[in-house]
């Protein structure tokens, strides 16, 4: 195929909602990852929670917004994405004002009405809400807006602009923490998805679905979500992959704390953050260029080994450039894993149940942030304040990703993926 007629089926292979779903989720994503850039200093070093508190509240906030997506892909199904999506932003908006004025004055009398944690906790469960219904709907449009020949380079676009937002957020979330204070960062997040809201209604128009029929109650996409969980070699890989996530979320969990605890307690770590997600958008057309012709599961295994000795690089010696190193590859393994775990997902849901398999998708992130919030928060707590040896906490986080890719090579000789799902995407 020339490269005037490829250009050409690229045109023609995404329909409108495509280009309006992720323009919008690039700037959700630049709201989520700003907060989280400096979420962990913020409960630690403002609001003066442990180093466990924090690892704890960041672990079941993050499980909250990649786990409720799960439910909210399977009504999205329902309702339509147009609204979901709407009404999903402006939850974000509301959630992240509330995370912002956490510390402020207004909010004193909740403060000392209940312990500072559950307060904390209760907040954060607000916006927790919003990417419930904006992952699933955003790759569910993406896989029913792009036609079957463009759709890995769909989700390309897809992941590369999630990247660019995830660069995007923790440099504005530094120039806004330097200038105007971190409660503000938080504050910013609010109005970057309160105007995503009326972008939705104004210009979002509900895709085609190629046939597909409408679920036609809330207890139906219940019981599409209940078939997925009966599904069980599929649910034994989502359980598998989450130790990726385990090892991954450790750069916005363990890494602030390790860095700012015991290595410079005046790291730009928000600034730091955005080397993974600039990588990712560097490299991504090149590595998916190179590694087309792998298999898709081998591909996710490769990924999985590549990230997990990038937290080695931090025991040869912990420091401003060896964190920019360790991050580095740690996107590197991201890059070769991600896009084609989306499209190993997509391609195993049936029609019209794309909102609850893309929701389904998000399991492992969600686990991977539950258990890496106790986890880095308890390595940090234990090798520095109990052994002051805190270095020696990426052994184990390192561990975890060497387990998942033996248990991934397990998976693989035992189940036998199907061949349509395992097959490498079309050059």
């Amino acid at each position: 195929m020339s490269l005037k007629t490829r250009i050409g089926e690229i045109r023609r292979g995404f329909e409108a909602a495509f280009w309006v779903a992720n323009i919008t989720e690039l700037f959700e994503r630049v709201a989520y990852y700003a907060q989280a850039a400096v979420l962990a200093i913020f409960l630690h070093e403002s609001l003066h929670l442990s180093t466990e508190q924090t690892g704890t509240l960041m672990g079941l906030f993050g499980f909250a917004v990649w786990f409720l997506p799960i439910l909210g892909g399977s009504l999205a199904d329902r309702f339509g994405f147009r609204r979901s999506l709407a009404l999903a932003y402006l939850t974000l908006a509301v959630g992240y004002f509330l995370m912002g004025s956490l510390s402020a004055e207004w909010m004193a009398p909740l403060r000392q009405a209940f312990p500072l944690y559950w307060v904390v906790l209760l907040v954060l469960m607000i916006p927790a809400l919003g990417p419930s219904v904006v992952k699933p709907c955003v790759a569910g449009t993406t896989a029913r807006a792009s036609s079957e020949s463009v759709r890995s380079i769909g989700f390309s676009i897809y992941y590369t602009l999630v990247n660019i937002g995830g660069t995007l957020g923790p440099i504005i979330a530094f120039l806004v923490r330097r200038s105007l204070g971190i409660e503000n960062v938080f504050r910013v997040s609010a109005l970057c998805v309160f105007l995503m809201s009326f972008v939705t209604l104004i210009f979002y128009k509900e895709p085609s679905r190629s046939g597909e029929k409408r679920v036609s109650t809330i207890a139906a996409a219940l019981r599409n979500m209940l078939v997925v969980f009966s599904n069980l070699p599929f649910v034994t890989f989502l359980l598998i992959f989450s130790g990726f996530w385990i090892i991954f979320w450790q750069e916005f969990i363990a890494l602030p704390l390790f860095l700012r605890g015991y290595i410079d307690p005046n790291a730009k770590i928000d600034l730091l953050l955005s080397v993974d997600p600039a990588t990712v958008i560097l490299f991504q057309i090149v590595v998916s260029y190179l590694t087309r012709r792998i298999p898709t599961f081998t591909a996710m295994t490769v990924g999985i080994l590549i990230a997990s000795c990038s937290w080695l690089i931090l025991l040869l010696h912990a420091s401003t450039g060896f964190v920019i190193a360790a991050l580095f590859i740690l996107a590197v393994g991201e890059i070769v894993q991600s896009p084609r775990y989306y499209e190993y997902i997509s391609r195993l849901a049936p029609a019209g149940q794309q909102g609850t398999y893309m929701g389904f998708a998000f399991l492992p992130i969600a686990i991977g942030y539950l258990i890496g919030g106790k986890l880095g928060g308890y390595l940090v707590h234990y090798f520095g304040e109990v052994l002051h040896r805190p270095k020696e906490m990426w052994w184990v986080v390192s561990a975890i990703g060497f387990a998942t890719t033996v248990l991934m090579w397990i998976y693989n000789i035992v189940f036998k993926p199907v061949a349509a799902a395992d097959s490498s995407p079309a050059d």
